[in-house]
């Protein structure tokens, strides 16, 4: 099965030549967009079930959460839509302005009467009806502006210490502003990406680890500098020694593995999201999944993004060998922000690392990170489409990766 994941491509009739190659190829990557929709499908019923009761409390039509969250979907996919048709080549040369323009949000999020408070985080800047997160375009913004510049100064990143630390002090700027906000956890899935990109991108061992320790240091520090991340800091390590206070979320959430046992309660017969586990629709929606899924159910969501990870991984590796540096980092850059933002997410509610505010891609409640998530995918197909376009004409032998 792992043999067919990572070197099967579905292949269809051809659509007959017109202009061009591009008239000739397969459709999109298939185990991608699968995996991707099972995801998406699955968030949208955990949607329904989180969130009935928490609309009910707030006065809304029971299914209000729901419609938003169908809609960031549908928007999502439309954008993802844009991108698969967009030349990579494009996105490239708009690097530096899309940088710049994703500093500017994040700065004007800042600003009182722009910037939006909720829960004391200046992170959204209210438009109307609807409400924009800058910092999670902006992480796409990144890794497409680092692609780039590897890709205009890979030697120089690679051999002289200049090349390496310019990168880096953009991440430190980028980073200073979401943690102003804060959003420490965006910041900390930000900085772990980027350095993984570094790193494939053939930084020097000695070079990756020092910085690599060297960021990890002054996270740390960071975090003791602040009373309340301290207190997650002892609730990561003995949730059960203060139970109704700085532990209550994770041992809220550790009640509802505990409940869900093998095969779980059943989907919306959860106990814990009736107002126990707080912040059950977006940052511990893993919990839920395994109170009414149980051991079973948190499993197979697990593998199901490991797999994503690994085929994004693999198609970045093939683009790579393909020589299309672009398309390689961009790809590496989406998959590393995926799967460290879910296991990230997935630890935090299994209590293996400190409370930190980050939605599980897909399946969390949150429209900013969903439709950013899906233009993302939209990306990596595009850099697959271009990656067999570059392999040569339509057979079934050249267009089988692998």
């Amino acid at each position: 099965m792992m043999e067919s994941l990572f070197h099967s491509q579905q292949v269809s009739q051809a659509v007959p030549q017109r202009k061009g190659t591009e008239k000739r190829m397969l459709p999109y990557d298939t185990w991608l967009i699968a995996i991707v929709g099972t995801l998406v499908c699955t968030g949208l019923i955990l949607v329904v079930s989180t969130t009935v009761s928490i609309a009910e409390r707030r006065d809304l039509e029971p299914l209000y959460f729901f419609w938003r969250q169908l809609g960031a979907a549908a928007l999502g996919t439309g954008f993802a839509l844009v991108l698969m048709r967009v030349p990579l080549q494009q996105l490239e040369k708009l690097s530096t302005p899309l940088l710049f323009l994703g500093i500017v949000s994040l700065i004007a999020v800042l600003i009182p009467g722009l910037g939006h408070e909720v829960n004391g985080s200046m992170r959204w800047i209210s438009l109307g009806v609807v409400s924009v997160q800058p910092s999670e375009p902006v992480k796409l913004i990144v890794v497409i502006y680092l692609a780039a510049y590897l890709v205009r100064h890979s030697d120089q990143v690679q051999q002289d210490f200049a090349g390496f630390v310019k990168p880096i002090g953009v991440l430190v700027v980028v980073s200073a502003l979401l943690l102003r906000e804060p959003d420490f956890g965006t910041a900390v899935v930000l900085f772990t990406a980027a350095l993984g990109m570094l790193f494939l991108a053939g930084v020097p061992l000695f070079r990756f680890f020092f910085w690599g320790g060297t960021a990890f240091a002054l996270v740390a520090a960071y975090s003791m500098q602040v009373a309340w991340r301290w207190q997650r800091y002892l609730a990561y390590r003995d949730p059960w020694a203060d139970p109704y206070d700085y532990g209550y979320q994770l041992t809220q959430a550790l009640i509802a593995f505990g409940r869900g046992e093998w095969f779980g309660v059943g989907i919306g017969n959860s106990i814990q999201k009736l107002d126990y586990l707080p912040e059950v629709h977006t940052d511990f929606v893993f919990a839920v999944i395994g109170e009414e899924l149980g051991l079973f159910g948190t499993v197979t969501i697990i593998l199901l993004f490991v797999f994503l990870t690994l085929r994004i991984l693999y198609l970045g590796g093939i683009a790579a060998r393909s020589n299309l540096k672009f398309a390689a980092y961009v790809t590496y850059g989406i998959g590393l922000l995926l799967g460290t933002q879910a296991f990230v997410n997935i630890g935090v509610n299994l209590g293996l690392l400190p409370t930190k505010g980050l939605p599980l891609p897909f399946l969390s409640y949150g429209n900013n990170n969903l439709v950013v998530t899906l233009a993302a995918m939209g990306l990596v197909c595009r850099s697959e489409f271009e990656t067999r376009l570059a392999r040569g004409p339509l057979t079934k032998e050249t267009t089988a990766l692998g």
